[in-house]
């Protein structure tokens, strides 16, 4: 009540501004129609600010539908890739072999709910598990390049380790050659990582793009991993060691790209029956 009273003039002020105002917009054409402008100017205004906000909290359902359809994509870039890879090997036999049009890879988005980057050994939890196809030694991607390969899967949920860790070597080469060697991080930035065993014939240049080999079962061939920035000591002077920006941005990681190969149980299968062939002296 004792506000009312010390503030009553303020208040009477205020009721005769509204209703002069009132009076004048309603009564006069030109300020009528200045009113209604500057009402619509407001008005979008205010719409502006709603449509950016709502667009914001938008972004990570258009985010993971574009991941989906570039999931797609890929898929038919590699598929594409094994009919090219098939029709060259049946012409170069003279060979009418069909190709096989079924596709190697399936790519399962997914979204990176743990990253750690700062670590001597990082790792990644993923919201996708067993229940959504999600295997172990499955590669993992985003839409720049390599991120890691699932090692421990739950129902739900799924563990990465990460490009950013250590014990994680991939196969890569440089593109347009079949130079290949093996990358793998030192533990200095969570931007660059090395590419060792290089052999000493190879030609590149700075900016040259690093990218799989195809040589795991776990990575399709041709995903981009990096660029060269410099060379890099090393300890067998009959390689390069050669000094790699990735192109993965792991501290802003989002949606995912976990890579599942139809081929891989085979693929397996031939590997341990060499294995067992050398242990037995190749009988």
């Amino acid at each position: 009540m004792d506000f009312i009273v010390r503030f009553s003039s303020w208040f009477v002020f205020a009721f005769y501004a509204v209703v002069s105002c009132a009076l004048l917009f309603d009564r006069n054409p030109y300020q009528h129609h200045v009113w209604l402008t500057s009402a619509g100017s407001v008005a979008a205004g205010v719409y502006d600010v709603s449509n950016n906000v709502t667009g914001y909290f938008s972004l990570r359902a258009i985010n993971e539908d574009l991941q989906r359809r570039q999931a797609d994509l890929e898929e038919e870039v590699a598929a594409l890739r094994t009919q090219l890879r098939t029709a060259r090997e049946a012409l170069a036999q003279d060979s009418l072999a069909a190709i096989d049009s079924v596709r190697q890879f399936r790519f399962i988005v997914a979204t990176a709910i743990s990253n750690s980057v700062t670590r001597p050994y990082n790792y990644i939890t993923l919201d996708k598990g067993e229940a959504d196809g999600l295997q172990p030694e499955m590669g993992v991607m985003d839409q720049n390049g390599v991120v890691g390969v699932v090692n421990v899967t739950g129902k739900h949920h799924a563990r990465v380790i990460s490009l950013l860790n250590p014990n994680f070597r991939l196969s890569c080469k440089l593109r347009g050659s079949d130079a290949f060697g093996s990358l793998v991080w030192d533990g200095k930035s969570p931007r660059e990582a090395l590419l060792e065993e290089l052999p000493k014939h190879t030609r590149f240049h700075k900016g040259d793009t690093i990218i799989t080999s195809g040589y795991s079962a776990m990575f399709p061939e041709g995903i981009p991993v990096g660029t060269i920035i410099g060379s890099a000591r090393g300890e067998d002077d009959n390689f390069f060691t050669l000094r790699i920006r990735l192109l993965t941005d792991f501290t802003a990681l989002s949606t995912v790209k976990v890579i599942s190969n139809r081929e891989i149980a085979d693929i397996k299968g031939v590997e341990v029956d060499e294995e067992a062939t050398i242990q037995t002296g190749g009988a």
